[in-house]
């Protein structure tokens, strides 16, 4: 399980300059720190962030369709209701940070890493996940339905109302997690490995949903 960064441990950490204004659509950001920013409502779709670093910043609603995040670092941030659809996000890095009401649905997630986060009601819907970690999270109503994920960890967080219906798995392990609460998807489990604690668990359901009738 990797360790995550300091703001001085990345390798553009020397280039970063401080972003004072707001965030436009079709903006182009490189190398830029958000340190203590509050957006509200901002129209920042198509946008690119290229090696930017967010510290304590605030995104409040706002659309971000199909922006993206590239080489990113994240620390303390708050998303609260904000459209980030088909965005696309690549070797990103988010710590100690929230996410509530925030629509993902059918985005690009490639190695990123969620250290200490809570995500509340967060919309993967149709998303594709591939090298994605969520480590000590807690994810309270998280939607993965028809989502696909690959080679996706759950190492110590844990998962309430937890939605994969239909979504599509490989090589996803969910042996770590911490609590495996899921509100549908069971029949969606093909592909991931659990442990035998978990398999205990879920059992009923997984009965429930193959037709079994189980009598005393």
């Amino acid at each position: 399980m990797s360790r995550p960064r300091e703001r001085a441990d990345l390798p553009f950490a020397a280039h970063l300059e401080p972003h004072p204004g707001g965030l436009v659509a079709s903006g182009d950001y490189d190398t830029a720190l958000f340190d203590g920013n509050a957006f509200d409502e901002p129209d920042a779709g198509d946008a690119r962030f290229i090696e930017c670093a967010f510290s304590g910043a605030v995104f409040t609603g706002g659309r971000y369709r199909r922006a993206r995040f590239s080489d990113v670092w994240m620390h303390s941030v708050r998303w609260v209701g904000a459209d980030l659809g088909e965005t696309t996000w690549l070797d990103a890095e988010m710590i100690a940070s929230a996410l509530a009401g925030i629509q993902l649905f059918g985005a690009e997630v490639t190695r990123v890493v969620f250290h200490d986060c809570k995500l509340d009601s967060v919309n993967f819907r149709g998303a594709t996940l591939r090298e994605v970690s969520f480590v000590n999270c807690r994810m309270t109503e998280v939607d993965f339905a028809g989502a696909t994920l690959d080679q996706v960890t759950f190492p110590g967080s844990l998962l309430e109302g937890t939605r994969f219906g239909k979504a599509k798995m490989s090589k996803v392990d969910l042996t770590g997690a911490a609590g495996l609460g899921m509100k549908d998807g069971y029949d969606s489990l093909a592909g991931a490995t659990i442990s035998g604690g978990q398999l205990m668990e879920l059992a009923p359901m997984l009965a429930e949903t193959l037709g079994i009738r189980v009598a005393d």
